[in-house]
């Protein structure tokens, strides 16, 4: 598959190095998804992901699509044909759980003529009937079952999305059809999806090549490696703690490694959602930096707040600050913030930290 030109535009070579940006509804300052990508880009703005992801509305090119690795996610629109295997996964599995009220094949096809004929919708554009008795909290109505599965499926596609509402059409009418008419077997696709995790994470066990996705078995992946030893090498790690592991890599990681530059001295505010903290044992293994994200976590139980932020300074996890803002509210103050047991916070530390708060408030006007 190939890699963004060295002419793409900024947010197709982000997106080409991350792998996925993940969505999530929550603004805290500014969505997840556009503070990871602000994070990569200084200039990003929130309506240059629109221009990115939704041609046939916003006029800039669609180079991403939606679905779901770990959670919902936009990924590159390249890596659309060795996602077919991940619809069937879900169209085999996806009839449990939620989907106890998943109207039946008649019913999904009547949502699938309406959509046809009147373009993009979203689910308020249907009456939605809800069963009679007591409702668990995560319980939907049956049509809104019906157009996630058919989603999840790859039947239909987010044409794209206001506010935070996905609006769902025919994937025909998303996807280009050079994407979609791309065949490519589940070997191939294993192949891919091990083989580009292990390359964007330059060094991983089998357990972290299996979450970077969420796409392949951990047998699959085991498998893969069995059968590409020749092409890879085995590291050991050394970690926070001062033990060495073992992992894999590709076989020219010393040239990598050769390659590597400093890391920037510029301290960044990194999102909860961001694919550098997304792996939690593998972000305590290399950083020593245990984080738990508390938004579902009572009150009472929290350890630091409903939304914290991890704190990078050079190669160190060195805080997590609670801040919060939109919008309506503005950016207020840092909250609270947490130093991490061994870090010197100087008074150049917290300059550097308000300028980067600074230069994120700007990101949400």
């Amino acid at each position: 598959m190939a890699t963004a030109p060295l002419g793409a535009p900024p947010l197709a070579r982000i997106f080409d190095t991350l792998g996925y940006v993940q969505l999530d509804s929550i603004r805290n300052v500014s969505r997840a998804h556009h503070h990871i990508l602000w994070s990569r880009d200084q200039s990003y703005r929130e309506p240059d992901l629109h221009d990115f992801a939704h041609d046939e509305v916003f006029g800039g090119g669609r180079g991403a699509f939606e679905h779901f690795c770990h959670d919902a996610c936009l990924l590159p629109l390249s890596t659309y044909p060795m996602w077919t295997r991940r619809f069937r996964q879900f169209r085999e599995k996806l009839t449990d759980g939620w989907y106890k009220a998943l109207p039946d094949e008649a019913a999904r096809a009547v949502i699938l003529d309406r959509i046809a004929q009147d373009g993009p919708l979203c689910s308020a554009d249907f009456k939605h009937e809800r069963p009679s008795g007591p409702r668990a909290m995560w319980d939907r109505p049956p049509t809104k079952v019906a157009l996630d599965y058919l989603w999840y499926c790859g039947d239909l596609s987010t044409a794209y999305r206001k506010g935070f509402q996905k609006y769902y059409d025919l994937t025909e009418r998303v996807i280009p059809a050079e994407f979609r008419a791309a065949e490519v077997d589940d070997a191939a696709q294993i192949d891919w999806l091990c083989r580009s995790a292990l390359d964007r994470l330059g060094f991983a066990n089998v357990g972290e090549i299996k979450r970077f996705w969420e796409a392949c078995t951990t047998a699959e992946v085991r498998q893969w490696i069995a059968d590409n030893k020749t092409d890879l090498v085995q590291v050991e790690v050394v970690g926070a703690d001062g033990i060495a592991r073992r992992a894999f890599a590709s076989g020219d990681i010393e040239t990598r490694l050769t390659a590597l530059r400093p890391p920037t001295s510029r301290l960044r505010v990194l999102n909860p959602f961001d694919p550098a903290v997304r792996d939690r044992k593998r972000l305590l293994f290399l950083f020593g930096f245990e984080y738990v994200n508390e938004i579902f976590v009572p009150k009472a139980k929290r350890r630091w707040g409903y939304y914290v932020y991890p704190v990078l300074d050079g190669d160190r996890m060195v805080a997590r600050i609670d801040m919060s803002g939109g919008p309506k509210t503005g950016l207020r103050p840092i909250q609270q913030q947490w130093i991490e047991p061994g870090v010197r916070w100087s008074e150049r530390r917290q300059n550097r930290l308000d300028a980067e708060v600074a230069r994120f408030s700007r990101l949400a006007g």
